[in-house]
């Protein structure tokens, strides 16, 4: 069973409708790479598939016993949340809020956790540093650990690579790529086919205000839609 499902999607704002007849489906140990050009509706649909915005029509339903409260999320970072003055360890603690309800501390099985992440992502030694005073990609394991502190199950992660130097891109898409292959589910939003691709088990492509493909990476080489993006970027199966 699906873990995450899309029917009939339409995307929009402010009456004006961005994308349509959007309809596929997520399964557990999936590696899900969204593709599309600028202004598909790409950023737009991650937040229906979240619960954050509507769709214009249509509707995403959760199975597999997923509730919404265990899908980690990284968003895109705006300048203002890069300079949050808080330590790594709170930052990274923050994932497990959803768990916390109305009791206002973290759990010694909370805290643990977080603990685990930091540790998987390589994190632990700057645990009391200032968030802001760490480098870009730096700052995203440290978000990328908090999403895992919301799930052991799926994250969705948008454009996780954006503005961070191409050694580094490579390194957060193999560390992406290593947690989907302990079992991680994962959704990302990538405008670098060629280096989010490497891991990917299947793609979806948008855009021209529809739906363009969806399937296996494999399968969407050899289609219209890919085809393009093989030719130019060098993605390779």
């Amino acid at each position: 069973m699906a873990q995450l499902t899309c029917m009939d999607i339409s995307l929009g704002y402010e009456g004006h409708k961005v994308a349509s007849g959007i309809s596929f489906s997520v399964n557990e140990g999936d590696y899900l790479c969204i593709v599309g050009d600028n202004g598909s509706g790409k950023t737009t649909l991650m937040k229906v598939m979240l619960g954050l915005t509507a769709p214009a029509s249509g509707q995403v339903l959760l199975g597999d016993g997923l509730t919404d409260s265990e899908i980690g999320y990284l968003p895109q970072q705006t300048e203002v949340q890069k300079d949050f003055p808080a330590s790594v360890r709170e930052v990274v603690r923050s994932g497990c809020l959803n768990r916390c309800g109305l009791r206002p501390y973290y759990s010694k099985a909370e805290k643990r956790m977080a603990d685990e992440n930091m540790e998987r992502l390589g994190l632990a030694p700057l645990a009391k540093r200032c968030y802001r005073e760490l480098s870009g990609g730096q700052q995203q394991r440290a978000l990328l650990a908090r999403a895992l502190c919301a799930t052991r199950k799926i994250i969705l992660l948008d454009e996780p690579a954006a503005g961070l130097d191409p050694k580094v891109v490579l390194e957060m898409y193999a560390l992406v790529g290593a947690l989907n292959e302990s079992g991680i589910t994962v959704v990302m939003i990538s405008h670098d086919i060629a280096a989010a691709a490497k891991y990917a088990t299947h793609i979806l492509h948008i855009g021209n205000g529809s739906l363009l493909f969806f399937g296996t990476k494999a399968s969407y080489l050899e289609s219209k839609a890919g085809s393009i993006y093989a030719g130019h970027e060098g993605v390779q199966a």
